[in-house]
């Protein structure tokens, strides 16, 4: 592994000093100067040439100070000679804007992948993007990991005799079947509507709920209103014990504080793609690592060897150690 170099920006370097522990090398300095006028200027202070070089940045708030520092990373690399860059966002912020839906507006998602490419990424490694068709917008070969595996472990050991997964809408029902099929036990999904950022509509629940125990499942929590808006209807139906699991727990705006009052949520379960759930407060809290899956999936990657085993494997369950909150 002496060929590999690994940088981090100032997203989540709790994360990438756990996946350097992973892989038995040094996590490499990073400068991050902010000038007067509002730039800013990063300098890698080691050796890249001819390196295997990857970049840890989920692309968290502030979103765009976080994207500038990861473009100007690729760049910085790429500009010493190395011999390979990868780009490692657990979290891809902009995998949300994902088509025209609107009159004159950009397709960011695709516009960030550009943007990463041009400025130097060979090669990107993510993690549970918002819809598949992200994978596509990059013209540089994508390694799209999922921690559905790691959240299904946390609950393999317990009697779920009486539980079903929910999915708070159709788009994501097919991570909660396969977290289903994993933990055994039945799968259900909300009739969901956007109306705008933070308000979201659910009008009905199709499978069958009624006096069970429920895990809600989704792929990412930010101002909680679909997360919010199912756990109400499920109260409807009778169900008394709710777990919400996720994979990226940014917690924005009001969540913290409207999930602290939810007295009906048994626990809270995410990882720790992104770093946001340190400050939230929210009590019965589990942040899952997944540094050992993104670790492993580098040291393929770098190794030459084949990846896709790692896309769903049960295995990673048992390696996911709980972070300190």
């Amino acid at each position: 592994m002496r060929e590999i170099v690994v940088f981090s920006g100032s997203a989540h370097p709790d994360l990438a000093e756990s996946v350097c522990s992973h892989l038995g090398v040094p996590l490499s300095p990073t400068t991050i100067h902010r000038f007067s006028n509002g730039c800013m200027q990063v300098q890698l202070r080691e050796n890249c040439r001819e390196r295997d070089v990857f970049i840890i940045q989920p692309l968290v708030p502030p979103v765009h100070d976080h994207l500038m520092e990861l473009l100007q990373m690729l760049d910085a690399a790429r500009g010493a000679s190395a011999s390979r860059v990868t780009a490692v966002i657990p979290y891809y912020g902009y995998s949300r804007s994902d088509k025209k839906d609107a009159p004159r507006i950009s397709i960011a998602g695709r516009l960030t992948a550009d943007l990463l490419v041009t400025a130097g990424a060979n090669r990107i490694l993510t993690m549970t993007l918002h819809v598949p068709q992200v994978h596509g917008f990059f013209s540089v070969p994508v390694d799209h990991l999922e921690a559905l595996d790691i959240l299904a472990g946390h609950f393999r050991d317990r009697d779920l005799s009486n539980t079903v997964v929910v999915s708070p809408d159709f788009g994501r029902a097919k991570d909660a079947a396969y977290v289903g099929r994993l933990l055994g036990i039945p799968v259900a999904a909300g009739n969901k509507q956007r109306i705008s950022d933070t308000e979201v509509t659910i009008d009905t629940i199709v499978g069958d709920v009624d006096g069970k125990d429920a895990i809600v499942i989704d792929e990412e929590i930010a101002t909680g209103g679909s997360i919010l808006t199912i756990l109400d209807r499920l109260s409807e139906r009778g169900v008394k014990r709710k777990s919400v699991v996720c994979t990226h727990g940014l917690f924005t705006g009001a969540a913290p504080e409207r999930f602290r009052a939810r007295s009906d949520v048994t626990e809270f379960v995410t990882t720790d793609t992104v770093s946001s759930y340190r400050d939230t407060g929210i009590p019965n809290l589990s942040v899952l690592s997944v540094a050992p899956l993104l670790g492993e999936a580098m040291r393929r990657i770098h190794g030459g060897e084949s990846v896709s085993s790692l896309f769903a494997g049960p295995e990673w369950a048992s390696e996911a150690r709980q972070v300190r909150v």
